[in-house]
């Protein structure tokens, strides 16, 4: 299982992903860190158990373990914040924006790794789950940390390309079983 399997899977009309994802993952200029905890989350996020496990391998080969581990909780949190914080967003009544949240998130108090790195996992991830609320909150945290536009983009390009390739194939896994 590998990015050169995953990319030999996208179908032709889907052209521009299997370069867009060729790109962004071995083009990338962010650490290997940065980009493997980023490949990694938002794998999981776009919920494609055939892009998962085509990524998982070689995320894992580039992760340290606590890397790896806070990728994969990076992945899980943002599933939880970004339904309740979209959700939140979204009623119309703004009393629910002074309520308590009363929902456990130590993972982003403690993630196991530079608290950047995490950080910018949980946007890429809030972009695939299309959480406003979650992407302004962790664009604000990384930029007051000193991280560039450039660097947050190439987050959620990874995040977008992913994504695609994930509803690609998942569709074409689909039709294929009619």
């Amino acid at each position: 299982m590998s990015l050169d399997s995953l990319k030999s899977a996208i179908p032709d009309f889907a052209k521009d992903l299997k370069l867009n994802l060729g790109s962004v993952i071995g083009n990338s200029d962010l650490p290997q860190q940065q980009l493997w905890g980023t490949v990694l989350s938002c794998a999981i996020a776009a919920r494609s158990p055939r892009v998962l496990r085509e990524l998982e391998t070689e995320a894992k080969a580039n992760l340290s373990p606590e890397a790896y581990t806070a990728a994969k909780s990076a992945a899980a949190i943002m599933a939880m914040n970004n339904v309740f914080y979209r959700t939140r967003h979204l009623l119309s009544d703004p009393e629910y924006g002074t309520l308590r949240a009363g929902l456990r998130m130590n993972v982003i108090g403690n993630p196991g790794v530079e608290k950047i790195d995490f950080e910018l996992w949980s946007l890429a991830v809030s972009a695939i789950n299309g959480c406003g609320q979650c992407l302004d909150s962790h664009e604000q945290v990384l930029r007051k940390a000193g991280v560039d536009r450039e660097t947050i983009q190439e987050a959620f390009k990874i995040a977008s390309v992913i994504q695609a390739v994930a509803v690609t194939l998942d569709a074409e896994a689909a039709l294929a079983a009619e």
